[in-house]
Protein backbone atom coordinates (compact mmCIF):
# COMPACT_ATOMS: atom_id res chain seq x y z
CA UNK A 1 0.00 0.00 0.00
CA UNK A 2 1.27 3.52 -1.07
CA UNK A 3 1.36 6.29 1.66
CA UNK A 4 -1.01 8.79 1.29
CA UNK A 5 -0.52 11.00 -1.19
CA UNK A 6 1.54 8.94 -3.20
CA UNK A 7 -0.16 6.91 -6.04
CA UNK A 8 1.32 5.40 -8.57
CA UNK A 9 0.01 6.27 -12.06
CA UNK A 10 -2.22 3.37 -13.99
CA UNK A 11 -1.23 2.80 -17.29
CA UNK A 12 -2.72 1.60 -20.28
CA UNK A 13 -2.81 -2.37 -20.53
CA UNK A 14 -1.45 -2.77 -16.86
CA UNK A 15 1.76 -1.63 -16.46
CA UNK A 16 2.67 0.87 -13.84
CA UNK A 17 4.52 3.65 -13.80
CA UNK A 18 7.98 3.91 -11.18
CA UNK A 19 7.20 7.79 -10.99
CA UNK A 20 5.12 8.46 -8.31
CA UNK A 21 2.26 10.89 -9.63
CA UNK A 22 2.94 13.51 -7.67
CA UNK A 23 5.67 14.74 -9.07
CA UNK A 24 2.79 16.02 -11.49
CA UNK A 25 3.00 13.40 -14.34
CA UNK A 26 5.91 13.89 -15.94
CA UNK A 27 6.44 10.57 -17.16
CA UNK A 28 4.08 8.41 -17.50
CA UNK A 29 5.72 5.40 -18.59
CA UNK A 30 9.88 5.51 -17.85
CA UNK A 31 10.15 2.36 -20.69
CA UNK A 32 8.79 4.76 -23.25
CA UNK A 33 11.33 7.56 -24.36
CA UNK A 34 8.88 10.05 -25.86
CA UNK A 35 7.25 10.34 -22.28
CA UNK A 36 10.23 12.28 -20.49
CA UNK A 37 10.34 15.64 -19.86
CA UNK A 38 13.29 17.37 -18.46
CA UNK A 39 12.40 18.39 -15.10
CA UNK A 40 12.59 21.89 -14.49
CA UNK A 41 12.15 22.78 -10.22
CA UNK A 42 10.62 26.19 -11.16
CA UNK A 43 8.42 25.00 -13.99
CA UNK A 44 5.67 24.94 -12.26
CA UNK A 45 6.35 27.50 -8.94
CA UNK A 46 4.24 29.37 -7.50
CA UNK A 47 1.66 27.90 -9.31
CA UNK A 48 0.45 23.68 -9.68
CA UNK A 49 0.93 22.34 -13.24
CA UNK A 50 -1.40 22.07 -15.80
CA UNK A 51 -1.04 17.90 -15.90
CA UNK A 52 -1.59 17.77 -12.12
CA UNK A 53 -4.99 19.43 -12.44
CA UNK A 54 -7.95 17.11 -12.34
CA UNK A 55 -8.54 15.67 -15.70
CA UNK A 56 -12.49 16.97 -16.15
CA UNK A 57 -11.24 20.49 -15.49
CA UNK A 58 -8.16 19.76 -18.24
CA UNK A 59 -11.16 18.40 -20.56
CA UNK A 60 -13.27 21.65 -19.74
CA UNK A 61 -10.52 24.14 -19.86
CA UNK A 62 -10.15 25.39 -23.58
CA UNK A 63 -12.56 27.92 -22.53
CA UNK A 64 -10.46 29.25 -20.05
CA UNK A 65 -6.90 29.00 -22.33
CA UNK A 66 -9.26 30.69 -25.03
CA UNK A 67 -6.88 34.11 -25.19
CA UNK A 68 -8.48 37.31 -27.15
CA UNK A 69 -6.93 40.43 -27.18
CA UNK A 70 -8.79 43.89 -27.34
CA UNK A 71 -7.66 47.13 -28.82
CA UNK A 72 -9.30 49.98 -29.62
CA UNK A 73 -8.21 52.01 -32.60
CA UNK A 74 -10.01 55.69 -33.17
CA UNK A 75 -12.34 53.65 -35.77
CA UNK A 76 -13.04 50.58 -33.82
CA UNK A 77 -12.90 47.53 -31.29
CA UNK A 78 -10.90 44.76 -32.54
CA UNK A 79 -11.16 41.68 -30.79
CA UNK A 80 -8.53 39.24 -32.41
CA UNK A 81 -8.64 35.56 -31.31
CA UNK A 82 -5.81 32.63 -31.84
CA UNK A 83 -8.29 29.64 -32.47
CA UNK A 84 -5.78 27.52 -34.04
CA UNK A 85 -7.95 23.71 -35.59
CA UNK A 86 -11.35 25.28 -35.77
CA UNK A 87 -13.40 26.35 -38.74
CA UNK A 88 -15.60 29.66 -38.78
CA UNK A 89 -18.31 26.85 -38.80
CA UNK A 90 -17.47 25.90 -35.24
CA UNK A 91 -17.30 29.48 -33.90
CA UNK A 92 -19.93 31.71 -33.41
CA UNK A 93 -20.12 35.55 -32.22
CA UNK A 94 -22.80 37.44 -31.49
CA UNK A 95 -24.16 40.81 -29.93
CA UNK A 96 -26.57 41.16 -27.43
CA UNK A 97 -28.68 44.53 -26.58
CA UNK A 98 -27.12 44.93 -23.50
CA UNK A 99 -23.35 45.69 -25.52
CA UNK A 100 -22.19 42.49 -24.71
CA UNK A 101 -19.94 40.47 -27.79
CA UNK A 102 -20.41 37.16 -27.27
CA UNK A 103 -17.52 34.73 -28.62
CA UNK A 104 -17.74 30.92 -28.54
CA UNK A 105 -17.06 27.59 -30.13
CA UNK A 106 -16.27 24.17 -30.05
CA UNK A 107 -13.10 21.74 -29.35
CA UNK A 108 -13.68 18.28 -30.30
CA UNK A 109 -11.92 15.46 -28.96
CA UNK A 110 -9.91 13.69 -31.88
CA UNK A 111 -11.34 10.24 -32.22
CA UNK A 112 -9.75 7.38 -31.17
CA UNK A 113 -8.95 4.32 -32.50
CA UNK A 114 -8.35 1.32 -29.85
CA UNK A 115 -4.78 0.20 -31.69
CA UNK A 116 -3.56 3.60 -31.20
CA UNK A 117 -1.34 4.43 -27.96
CA UNK A 118 -0.91 7.70 -26.76
CA UNK A 119 2.47 9.42 -25.56
CA UNK A 120 1.72 12.46 -24.49
CA UNK A 121 -2.04 14.91 -24.78
CA UNK A 122 -1.77 18.27 -24.07
CA UNK A 123 -4.62 20.34 -26.71
CA UNK A 124 -7.20 21.04 -24.96
CA UNK A 125 -11.03 20.07 -26.18
CA UNK A 126 -14.19 21.37 -25.32
CA UNK A 127 -16.43 24.39 -24.93
CA UNK A 128 -14.84 27.66 -24.94
CA UNK A 129 -17.45 31.24 -23.97
CA UNK A 130 -15.98 34.57 -24.18
CA UNK A 131 -18.17 37.36 -23.04
CA UNK A 132 -17.02 41.39 -22.92
CA UNK A 133 -19.16 44.35 -22.06
CA UNK A 134 -18.79 47.08 -24.84
CA UNK A 135 -18.85 50.69 -24.05
CA UNK A 136 -21.26 53.21 -25.32
CA UNK A 137 -19.49 53.90 -28.08
CA UNK A 138 -19.70 50.79 -30.13
CA UNK A 139 -22.06 50.55 -33.20
CA UNK A 140 -23.43 46.96 -32.12
CA UNK A 141 -25.47 46.86 -35.65
CA UNK A 142 -22.18 47.17 -37.34
CA UNK A 143 -20.02 43.93 -35.99
CA UNK A 144 -18.11 42.40 -38.46
CA UNK A 145 -15.93 38.95 -38.06
CA UNK A 146 -13.79 37.04 -40.47
CA UNK A 147 -11.39 34.36 -40.11
CA UNK A 148 -8.03 33.25 -41.52
CA UNK A 149 -5.27 30.99 -40.91
CA UNK A 150 -6.98 30.22 -37.18
CA UNK A 151 -7.20 33.90 -36.09
CA UNK A 152 -11.03 35.28 -35.59
CA UNK A 153 -11.02 38.68 -35.82
CA UNK A 154 -14.08 40.87 -34.94
CA UNK A 155 -14.67 44.66 -35.53
CA UNK A 156 -17.11 46.58 -33.87
CA UNK A 157 -16.69 50.42 -35.40
CA UNK A 158 -16.75 53.26 -32.99
CA UNK A 159 -19.82 55.99 -33.00
CA UNK A 160 -18.18 59.18 -34.42
CA UNK A 161 -17.64 61.50 -31.98
CA UNK A 162 -19.36 64.93 -32.32
CA UNK A 163 -17.19 67.56 -32.11
CA UNK A 164 -18.09 70.66 -29.64
CA UNK A 165 -19.89 73.18 -31.98
CA UNK A 166 -17.29 76.43 -31.75
CA UNK A 167 -19.19 79.51 -31.95
CA UNK A 168 -17.15 83.43 -31.65
CA UNK A 169 -18.68 85.58 -29.71
CA UNK A 170 -18.48 88.81 -30.51
CA UNK A 171 -17.01 91.22 -28.04
CA UNK A 172 -19.06 94.69 -27.42
CA UNK A 173 -17.50 97.48 -26.53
Amino acid sequence: MSPPGLALSVIEKGKRSLIPSWFGGRRSDVFDPFSLDLWDPFKDFPFPSYNSLSTNFRENSAFVNTRIDWKETPEAHVFKADLPGLKKEEVKVQVEDDRVLQISGERNVEKEDKNDTWHRVERSSGKFLRRFRLPENARMDQVKASMENGVLTVTVPKVEEKKPEVKAIEISG
